[in-house]
């Protein structure tokens, strides 16, 4: 008998993306499993009941009904205290569950007996790119970035000659050029911007010159040097640091948009434009920050708001992806599609490996105790 797959709604404000969509359902049937979809969960990523259930979903009125019995539960976000509740002991928990910030879920769901596993945490290896749940989302992330500051700015993105006169095309730069950062410059790009972009990683140069964008930064030979064996970025000298300061604030002033996106998982994001740096801007000039939900990349910007600091306006939203619900719940259902096909054998049943490197990584409480090494003992 194949195990029993649970996917309720998102109770979290502002969340609209959803766990499975019909497609997703239709996978997981064909692994064998039942699937359980709570009534209007996919309502804000414009997927109605009558879609899951036509793809063998059946459809339950409640987040209690959804889960009675669940022995895989799916979710975007960390599940609500009362679902927690009504978790059987022995289930198995999988979602972005932002575990740096949510101490008492994982209490909660190490006193109930689940096994919960953090998108989050999957490795970056070959193997596991299906699951890679980050890029999916921070892909769609540096996109909407783009669109919304496009939607702040009082300008045109791209140069247009006209009977009336010419307009000057918008100037963008891309702070960061990571998945989010190299999404935002190619939509940019595509829009017609004239973009530039910067990272403390020389090897990104190449990726940001392939868009079609110019790459800014101190190109000395600690620079080119600063990649380690195993291709992070090596700590900076104080020195090699002002002067890139120099540069960047210098940059900054000439640009109609900045996008930030630099977050580091378990850590405050770093400051990456100062007041002084947002106040050169000209007014009419928009800041995206990608990091806000970590204390933020920009001085003066606030979670969830549109911050106007002296006629430049800082945009905060916390959750980009669930401003592009539809797409961004069909990416992500497809990576727990995935993963899934790790915890199930080939008739369906519950069989998971714990000792395979994916899971490993990325299981966070098992048999009433934490487990991952981050957060064990703290």
């Amino acid at each position: 008998m194949g195990a029993r797959v649970a996917i309720t709604r998102e109770r979290r404000h502002g969340e609209t993306r959803v766990a499975a969509t019909p497609d997703t359902v239709k996978k997981l049937v064909g692994l064998g499993l039942d699937v359980s979809v709570e009534t209007r969960a996919g309502l804000a990523s414009s997927i109605p009941d009558a879609e899951y259930e036509a793809a063998g979903a059946e459809i339950a009125p409640t987040a209690k009904a959804a889960l009675k019995s669940a022995d895989i539960v799916l979710k975007v976000g960390a599940p609500p205290e009362d679902e927690v509740a009504e978790l059987k002991r022995g289930a198995i928990l999988v979602g972005l569950l932002d575990p740096y910030t949510e101490r008492p879920l994982l209490e909660a769901l190490a006193t109930a007996g689940v096994t919960a596993f953090a998108m989050e945490f999957v490795p970056r290896i070959t193997r596991a790119q299906a699951m890679d749940a980050l890029s999916s989302q921070a892909n769609l992330a540096g996109y909407r970035a783009v669109i919304e500051a496009a939607a702040v700015y009082g300008r045109a993105f791209p140069m247009m000659m006209t009977a009336a006169g010419t307009v000057a095309p918008a100037k963008v730069f891309v702070m960061g050029a990571g998945v989010a950062g190299l999404q935002a410059v190619a939509t940019a790009r595509r829009l017609g911007a004239v973009v530039t972009a910067t990272d403390v990683r020389p090897q990104v140069k190449e990726q940001v010159e392939s868009l079609g964008a110019k790459f800014v930064a101190v190109e000395d030979e600690e620079f080119k040097a600063a990649e380690t064996a195993e291709g992070y970025a090596k700590e900076m000298s104080a020195e090699y640091q002002a002067k890139q300061a120099a540069l960047v604030s210098d940059h900054i002033k000439k640009q109609d948009i900045v996008i930030t996106t630099a977050l580091i998982p378990g850590r405050p994001a770093p400051k990456l434009v100062s007041a002084e740096q947002r106040a050169s801007m000209k007014p009419g000039s928009v800041l995206v920050d990608l990091a806000v939900e970590r204390g933020g990349n920009v001085a003066g910007a606030k979670p969830d708001q549109i911050a106007d600091i002296g006629g430049v306006k800082i945009i905060g939203y916390t959750n980009l992806p669930a401003r592009i619900p539809a797409d961004a719940s069909n990416l992500y259902a497809r990576n727990l599609v995935a993963f899934v096909g790790l915890l199930v054998n080939a008739d369906g049943a519950l069989a998971p490996d714990l000792e395979d490197e994916i899971l490993k990584g990325s299981m966070l409480t098992h048999d009433g105790a934490i487990t991952h090494p981050a957060f064990k003992g703290t």
